[in-house]
């Protein structure tokens, strides 16, 4: 006994701080209330927003369709190009954007929030910039560190930078300069294994330009490392500090003078990291042209408004829908169930935000019908319940076998519902995915709102008194 209360005492703590962090609105507000009056300083409900997809947040998507003429490794190629734009929108500030291949040619970007299409467009057509460049001597980073240090300090001052000698030293990297050798002279990456430890290498090939300045640059830094660079961006600076050194797990230093245009990469690395740097090294030196965006579609932020707020009203009809169903055909059961029900929404909606499950219309429809779908557990569980109450058990062995009696139905059912979310998710685009997502997660919470909170529920309200008042059963 004293078990259950306890765990029915954690299902309310629970469900207080699911329904607070799905929605903090009015807790802030009681806690605002409180520190006035009583001149306590409780703090706010942690604020995780919702993440909004392009149909709900208005912004642009964009279709692409790449020139794949003189590309022999289509897959690669298209695989390469979708890295490069998804690093160039994620550095152009788009919450959640959606960058995605579709079929063999073309390239799907959705920018929710851009308002600036001209810009977001020009910002993708852009071609992908490889470079390689050497390490600074320590004086050279001495003195560009120390330039950074005076342009801030006379920033902080609101003096004008322009008048410090060489003030352009400051907005230099510190620790690396550029060399001539760009992704133009790269003729491709691969992967290849060390004939002895059988460890993944990445192997370079230049053109015969790109090998004798790449000869000039190792035989003038030997033991020193080489910063690869795509956008500005280095694609194999681990530690994210902006610099390439010995802490970087696979930043490539120049062993010996390397002549005939062939290099190879070494380093503690899995086959799958070394594909992934041999692709953006690839779709640095060729990369795929795109031109202009082959189809357009704006949404406006207002219509997504419109598009959320007639989504919530429909979520919220539905819910209602539900509860008064399970009220007039199961009466104290169905209005537990109910209870179960709002805790199981408070839980989900939760549970998308700290995901964080990127919501869509699609998205929406796939909650909602999985709150129809959350109800039809404790249809069968009540089902079996009348059963054994028929046959003279006691109220508790009915609840119990009730349960017990109903999980293999439960169990199959929705275990059909995640196979078919799972085909969707893996082979259909995006608003198909967002609705499968989910629809998954809600049933997987589903199974214990029904199996665990309604049972708890039902165990803590209904007692022995039942006996006299069948009719509420």
């Amino acid at each position: 006994m004293q078990q259950k209360y306890l765990i029915f005492i954690g299902v309310l703590i629970l469900a207080v701080l699911a329904g607070n962090f799905a929605e903090p609105v009015y807790f802030d507000k009681g806690v605002d209330f409180l520190n006035s009056k009583f001149s306590l300083h409780l703090p706010h409900m942690w604020s995780k927003p919702y993440v909004l997809g392009l149909d709900l947040q208005g912004g642009v998507n964009l279709v692409y369709q790449a020139d794949l003429s003189t590309v022999t490794d289509k897959s690669a190629a298209m695989a390469g190009l979708r890295d490069v734009i998804e690093r160039r929108v994620n550095l152009f500030g788009v919450s959640e954007p959606v960058v995605q291949i579709q079929g063999s040619d073309r390239l799907q970007v959705q920018l929710p929030g851009v308002k600036d299409v001209k810009q977001a467009i020009e910002m993708i057509g852009q071609t992908p910039y490889l470079e390689f460049d050497e390490a600074r001597d320590e004086a050279s980073s001495k003195q560009i560190l120390d330039k950074i240090k005076e342009v801030q300090a006379a920033q902080d001052k609101k003096e004008d930078i322009q008048k410090i000698k060489d003030w352009e030293l400051a907005f230099q990297n510190p620790y690396i300069k550029p060399t001539e050798l760009t992704g133009k002279y790269l003729s491709k990456a691969t992967v290849v294994f060390d004939q002895t430890t059988f460890k993944p290498q990445i192997q370079l090939q230049f053109n015969s330009e790109g090998a004798k300045l790449f000869g000039d640059i190792t035989a003038r830094n030997i033991k020193k490392p080489l910063a690869i660079l795509l956008d500005g961006a280095s694609i194999i600076d681990t530690t994210g500090d902006g610099k390439i050194d010995q802490n970087d797990l696979y930043a490539p230093v120049i062993q010996d003078k390397i002549t005939g245009g062939t290099a190879v990469i070494t380093g503690d690395m899995s086959a799958a990291t070394a594909n992934d740097i041999a692709r953006r090294l690839n779709s640095g030196a060729l990369p795929v042209k795109i031109g202009n965006p082959i189809s357009q579609e704006t949404v406006g932020p207002t219509l997504g408004t419109v598009s959320l707020q007639k989504s919530l009203f429909a979520g919220m009809l539905g819910i209602m829908a539900v509860v008064i169903f399970m009220i007039v055909f199961y009466r104290l059961p169905g209005l537990l169930a109910s209870i179960a029900l709002l805790i199981y929404v408070a839980i989900t909606l939760s549970v998308f935000k700290l995901v964080p499950v990127t919501l869509t219309l699609a998205g929406i429809g796939g909650f909602i019908l999985s709150i129809g779908m959350a109800v039809d557990a404790n249809i069968l569980i009540f089902a079996r319940m009348k059963e054994e109450i028929k046959l003279g058990r006691d109220l508790s062995l009915a609840i119990s076998e009730g349960f017990k009696r109903a999980w293999p139905s439960i169990r199959d059912s929705n275990l059909n519902s995640l196979i078919v979310c799972a085909i969707l998710f893996l082979f259909s685009t995006s608003f198909i995915k967002g609705f499968a997502l989910t629809l998954s997660l809600g049933i997987v919470i589903s199974l214990f709102s029904a199996i665990f909170i309604t049972r708890i529920l039902l165990l803590v309200v209904v007692g022995k008194w039942a006996h006299k008042a069948k009719w509420l059963l």
